[in-house]
């Protein structure tokens, strides 16, 4: 058996092949329907070819929730070991659009090797983790395994609802109690926190239908951009206001209520608009219930539709409620902490966040599940990238906890 030292010094070894796996990676889109794309199938194809020496590599085909005529893929890939259990490290193939090319300095989808970062659509999110689990995996391989099996699972559908991916696989029974999972999806600069809980995710619509008239005679309309504006401060207040909890685990310590999309109303300056809408995004502290919220919505949604005589309507476009926070006292969290710890020098503090990422479907089930790795700050946005050096340090992590849960099961 090899030393962990050893196992560590082979990841070194690997870089260029981990950059020139992410470039080819990254050069296939894996866009959901629901963003104008045809799947991970292809970005699967490939990933497959790149998962050697495991026992078993079984995909799990799925049907689209928006377009069924597309497949979702997903990948489970296992070493068997002699004890109970897999050792799983979770990462999502699919990405999110684009947005404005014009805001790249690089083609999205034609990566870009440079000054020590791969640029590219999807390569944080959640490229970087599917090569340090699969560079990891490969760090242990042709070793004989004395512990837990150990395993790679590349999902789909993470970026819009996971229905036909981690949340599938859950409910047909590819995971159980006996596994260790990491979900190596959020990260912070140098590794130093540990996700072991998330905040409740609610995203609401609210459409205001008044009377379209003549600016110069408002009178004669009921303004329905006025109605919003006035309903959203209003909203805003209250909220902030009944659920003022704090919790030092999360950052921010208080939950959210975000106003973010808001299409345009009219087209020229002097018309009234009969109709308004804006969305919100809120995160909210486990303590309180989605519920609850949506009923002050509502509440004060009614007092100023019969105030203005507009008509409101409050949708509720996706409710994500948070599952039990992982333990802190498990041998997944403590051989996490003490593998990051020796690779970078410092051990990680535990942490919640805003959501969402797949570990919640796993606390939903009552597993504990643990995201960790390092970097993070160019997820979703222009120019993404993944600075190699972090990438390196996650696959290390990764070989370490291999290493010590399946190839020697102390």
């Amino acid at each position: 058996m090899r030393t962990l030292e050893e196992t560590l010094g082979r990841v070194d070894s690997s870089v260029d092949d981990m950059v020139r796996t992410m470039i080819e990676m990254t050069r296939i889109p894996a866009l959901a329907p629901f963003n104008g794309g045809d799947g991970e199938g292809r970005k699967a194809d490939y990933l497959e070819t790149q998962l050697r020496g495991f026992d078993t590599v079984e995909r799990v085909d799925v049907p689209d929730w928006h377009d069924p005529s597309v497949m979702r893929a997903n990948i489970l890939a296992r070493k068997v070991g002699p004890s109970k259990g897999t050792v799983w490290v979770v990462a999502h193939m699919d990405v999110v659009p684009t947005g404005d090319p014009d805001l790249w300095d690089t083609p999205p989808f034609d990566p870009v090797y440079r000054d020590g970062k791969v640029y590219g659509r999807g390569t944080e999110d959640n490229g970087q983790s599917v090569i340090s689990s699969i560079f990891a995996s490969r760090a242990c391989m042709d070793q004989e395994l004395h512990g837990m099996s150990m395993g790679v699972a590349l999902v789909a559908d993470e970026e819009t609802s996971s229905k036909a991916g981690i949340e599938y696989l859950l409910d047909h029974g590819y995971f159980s109690e006996d596994d260790v999972i990491y979900v190596p999806d959020w990260g912070t600069p140098g590794g130093t926190m540990v996700d072991v809980s998330e905040k409740h995710m609610l995203w609401i619509r609210v459409e205001v239908r008044g009377k379209t008239a003549h600016a110069s005679n408002p009178d004669s309309g009921i303004n329905a951009y006025r109605v919003s504006t006035c309903l959203l401060m209003d909203l805003l207040d209250e909220l902030e206001r009944t659920f003022d909890d704090t919790d030092s685990m999360f950052s921010p310590s208080r939950s959210t209520f975000e106003p973010t999309k808001r299409p345009a109303t009219v087209e020229n300056i002097n018309t009234i608009p009969g109709n308004d809408e804006f969305c919100m995004d809120i995160r909210l502290l486990p303590q309180h219930r989605p519920d609850d919220v949506m009923e002050v919505i509502r509440k004060v949604a009614a007092e100023h539709a019969e105030r203005s005589g507009a008509e409101i309507t409050v949708e509720e476009v996706m409710k994500e409620v948070s599952g039990k926070p992982s333990s802190l006292d498990t041998r997944g969290f403590e051989v996490l902490s003490d593998s990051v710890e020796l690779v970078t020098g410092a051990r990680p503090a535990p942490k919640g966040i805003g959501g969402g990422t797949c570990a919640n479907f796993f606390r939903l089930k009552g597993l504990d599940a643990y995201v960790w790795q390092c970097g993070g700050g160019t997820l979703h946005a222009p120019n993404e990238h993944v600075v190699v050096k972090d990438m390196l340090t996650d696959t290390k992590v990764f070989a370490a906890i291999y290493h010590r849960l399946c190839v020697s099961g102390k």
